[in-house]
């Protein structure tokens, strides 16, 4: 299963980063919001559950680094950032700017999903309760990015729009929409998955009390 989810993760990322999307993302607000989505909200926990409890899980070597609301936070900074216009620009029209864009995005992302499911099973119950609140802040700061982008009335970004069936505006409707979707429900699920294990535990051990 840790193999089959690694290689879906990797098969993500393939996907993400060969073209056509970093070639479309250059012209299209949608197209780049795909591979963040797909680096996020796809890639990302599909390793971080591969990893989780392995004996290469960073977590169970260095817990304090990977708490989860201080790495939920990292994040939101992370994604606000790389959607300022300036940087965001860069990253859709300059290679060095979108290696360093998606990296930032790999990384800040498995740490969050690491920090939330990784880490030693005797640590687990303060672990996952505290990455149900980082995945569920995540998940709140995602929606409401989306739905701002997905709302806007008017371009909140420049690009040429060449061969694109889509207005600048429907354009990046489009990408709020993909992110609203995509990114929202992603940390949604793992926070609503972490909360069931998490009541399915408190109920085997209060069985087993006499």
């Amino acid at each position: 299963m840790r193999s089959c989810l690694l290689i879906s993760g990797l098969l993500s990322l393939v996907a993400v980063w060969i073209a056509p999307l970093p070639q479309l993302g250059q012209h299209t607000f949608w197209a780049h919001m795909t591979m963040h989505m797909g680096v996020v909200a796809v890639a990302a926990p599909l390793l971080a559950f591969g990893i989780a409890g392995s004996r290469f899980d960073p977590v169970r070597h260095t817990p304090t680094l990977f708490a989860p609301i201080p790495a939920s936070i990292i994040e939101l900074i992370a994604v606000w950032a790389w959607h300022a216009p300036a940087l965001h620009h860069a990253a859709r029209h300059t290679t060095p700017g979108l290696i360093t864009e998606q990296a930032t995005f790999l990384l800040t992302g498995l740490m969050m999903w690491l920090s939330a499911f990784g880490g030693d099973s005797a640590y687990a119950g303060s672990r996952r309760a505290a990455g149900v609140i980082g995945l569920l802040l995540t998940s709140m700061h995602m929606t409401l990015l989306g739905a701002l982008l997905a709302l806007a009335p008017r371009p909140l970004f420049y690009h040429a729009h060449h061969h694109s069936a889509f207005t600048p505006l429907d354009d990046q409707h489009l990408g709020g929409a993909i992110m609203l979707l995509v990114g929202g429900i992603s940390y949604l699920a793992g926070g609503l998955w972490l909360t069931q294990s998490l009541v399915q535990r408190t109920s085997l051990n209060a069985g087993e009390e006499p």
